[in-house]
């Protein structure tokens, strides 16, 4: 019985965590960004970001924060995909 236990608790360490929360380059500066408001943000390590490119925010059509935020603004995040910034909504 002690065994099944055993494993048990090894196969929960072994799983890969699918964490919704990300450090992202925000405004030319590294932030966490979470997918969900209750999710706790990681602790990002400090790093140089890329300068961010001169440009207008977008127009957003008004909305309601979601649950656990109390605003939203358009920011410039960096895809690290193509290193470059994209407008997104992040909500705090």
């Amino acid at each position: 019985m002690r065994l099944v236990g055993a494993i048990g608790v090894i196969m929960m360490l072994a799983t890969p965590a699918s964490a919704t929360c990300v450090c992202r380059c925000v405004d030319g500066e590294m932030q966490p960004l979470c997918s969900n408001s209750i999710d706790i943000p990681p602790v990002c390590m400090p790093t140089v970001c890329a300068i961010v490119p001169p440009s207008i925010t977008p127009i957003a059509p008004p909305s309601i924060p979601p649950l656990g935020t109390s605003e939203c603004s358009q920011r410039q995040v960096q895809n690290p995909d193509t290193g470059r910034y994209e407008w997104q909504r992040v909500c705090e």
